[in-house]
């Protein structure tokens, strides 16, 4: 006698990831980055208005704000995405953004410095 035909088994479902402490250590990467942005936009703001203020100083801090405000959205979309128990990869178009509002914030206060 034959055994009976099995019923088709479902497909294991994913275990709960153990992340240690990476989701963590990303968060405060992004916390950094922000920082350091937040930064940057407040010493372009007491640059250009030091002294006698310019209007291209003006608008180069005005950017500055305006760059560290887009940083600051895509980290916080991000660290709230990594709260996921299995979090979505990081698109490289938000990464791309993300690269170059860091450089031009960068270009933006040597700018003011200078």
């Amino acid at each position: 006698m034959s055994p009976p035909p099995s019923a088709p088994s479902a497909p294991p479902e994913a275990p709960d990831r153990d992340p240690g402490l990476q989701p963590e250590r990303t968060r405060l990467a992004w916390r950094r980055t922000t920082l350091t942005g937040a930064v940057i936009a407040v010493l372009a703001a007491k640059s250009a208005l030091h002294g006698a203020p310019s209007t291209a100083g003006v608008v180069a801090a005005a950017l500055c704000a305006v760059l560290w405000l887009g940083i600051l959205a895509l980290a916080h979309g991000r660290i709230h995405a990594l709260t996921a128990t299995r979090p979505p990869v990081l698109e490289p178009r938000i990464a791309a953004t993300a690269v170059l509002c860091v450089i031009a914030l960068a270009v933006c206060g040597a700018a003011l410095v200078l």
